[in-house]
């Protein structure tokens, strides 16, 4: 595949991410386990047409062997929308809070104007997960064990999963990490996003899949997790400031300067997680319709995407 399509890395024997450059809206980062009864699948995309170029990636690797699971590491449409367009008889794994999100969502069924151009899902439909955990689980598929983990509290989105594979020390973070991208944790809790990266940190993992964005190994790790805790600290600062100073969300964006982060694909994302700030210091309701708003405001037009 080529590199606007996506490309499969290969990470141990069997075990492959699939990456999407460059990590932006709705451009995401998926994951391969090869075993002897199977393939199993971490994430899909958000496109028929980016679904289509991953499972023909898969299918090319693995010799045609057929797709027995499916872990979605939480509920946005880049890492779920390609659930429909698996084999029937894949099973769909996620946290309880995922399938509820899934169920609940809107996108799918046509994108807000919000992002320039409009999104062209293709022909996906709503497939939640058919089981679901709480705080973990382990699957045995072949000769793999691989483990899913909830970090016991919100922080990307209410139903972050990690996936692990112990014997071989890979990885598979979701959108708990973005590399070279700025994060995101407008569903979720920038305290709980900043209080999981010392949870990611304790796995000791020789490889990392970030949600989007390029590949992280051990001797880069520590400076991927710092620049996360750079950025949510520089969000909470701002949400203290604006606070105090009787700033809306978006003037506080306004009034922060992003540094480092300016450049990094996605800026906007300030606003959204500003507003997650505020509604969690506030302890009031969190209003996903003026959050985009704003963004947009910020951003001066629509959101770029590259689907």
């Amino acid at each position: 595949m080529t590199a606007e399509t996506g490309t499969l890395h290969a990470l141990a024997d069997g075990v492959y991410a699939w990456v999407q450059p460059d990590g932006s809206w709705w451009v995401n980062n998926a994951g391969v386990v090869a075993t002897d009864d199977g393939v199993v699948l971490v994430d899909t995309c958000a496109t028929e047409r980016r679904v289509r170029n991953l499972l023909h990636a898969v299918d090319q690797a693995t010799g045609g062997a057929p797709v027995r699971y499916a872990v979605n590491t939480h509920l946005h449409g880049d890492h779920t929308h390609g659930n429909s367009l698996l084999p029937d008889a894949t099973v769909i794994i996620a946290h309880e809070a995922t399938r509820n999100g899934i169920l609940a969502d809107t996108v799918i069924d046509g994108c807000p104007p919000a992002w320039h151009p409009v999104p062209d899902w293709g022909g996906v439909t709503r497939r939640p997960p058919g089981v679901t955990f709480r705080t973990e689980l382990t699957l045995h598929v072949g000769e793999r064990r691989i483990e899913l983990h909830h970090p016991g509290y919100a922080a990307h989105t209410p139903g972050d999963a990690v996936a692990w594979l112990p014997e071989e020390r890979v990885l598979f973070a979701g959108d708990l990490l973005f590399n070279q991208v700025n994060p995101l944790v407008f569903m979720g809790s920038v305290e709980g996003a900043l209080r999981s990266l010392d949870w990611i940190a304790a796995f000791e993992p020789e490889q990392v899949v970030p949600g989007h964005g390029p590949l992280i190994h051990a001797d880069t790790l520590p400076e991927v997790l710092d620049t996360h805790r750079r950025y949510y600290r520089l969000v909470l600062a701002a949400a203290e400031a604006g606070l105090r100073d009787g700033l809306t969300p978006l003037e506080a964006a306004r009034a922060c300067s992003l540094g480092e982060f300016a450049e990094l694909p996605d800026a906007e994302r300030i606003v959204l997680n500003l507003h997650r700030a505020y509604a969690d210091r506030r302890g009031g309701a969190y209003d996903p319709f003026a959050t985009f708003a704003d963004a947009i405001a910020y951003n001066g037009g629509p959101l770029p995407t590259r689907v």
